[in-house]
């Protein structure tokens, strides 16, 4: 990276750097249950978060280096906790775009006063990702045993990761 780390709302210009990050996290198969193979506007669909939610992406100058969905993570009564997903372009990880996202959406869902902010489906062996989450106060409320059939480890455990908005 030449500058610091710049989070924007994402826009349909932006898809053409997105879609690309996308397929390279989907189809390495370890840390998203998306399947493999997805069209570009397949993957559009999941990704590119309607409102209430949103969808940003975090830069270098003119350069998209991953990208974050975030909203509700149920609708109705359950719309009071957030949810989110993010993707890191491979060739920028270990530089900190993902703690900038996940910064950003925190930040953004205690702004937005949602309650707390719930990741549904955390591959147990993405340890990178879970002690990023951890270090931003989540915690494992739970593990769903064998949940991922992970390419290299077979089936894996898929946590859920809490962090209450609500607290001191």
């Amino acid at each position: 990276m030449t500058g610091p780390v710049r989070i924007r709302e994402a826009t349909d210009g932006d898809w053409p750097a997105i879609h690309p990050i996308f397929r390279a996290v989907v189809d390495a198969g370890e840390t998203y249950t998306y399947p493999a193979g997805l069209t570009s506007d397949e993957a559009r669909a999941l990704w590119m978060e309607p409102p209430p939610g949103r969808t940003v992406v975090a830069v270098d100058g003119d350069r998209v280096l991953g990208a974050a969905k975030a909203g509700p993570n149920r609708p109705g009564r359950g719309s009071h906790v957030a949810t989110a997903s993010f993707m890191v372009d491979p060739a920028a990880q270990g530089r900190g775009v993902g703690r900038a996202l996940g910064e950003h959406v925190v930040g953004w869902a205690r702004a937005a006063g949602y309650r707390a902010v719930q990741f549904n489906a955390v591959v147990e062996t993405n340890t990178g990702a879970v002690a990023l989450w951890r270090s931003l106060g989540f915690r494992v409320v739970g593990t769903v045993p064998g949940a991922f059939a992970h390419p290299e480890h077979g089936y894996v455990g898929l946590h859920v990761m809490h962090l209450d908005l609500t607290a001191g």
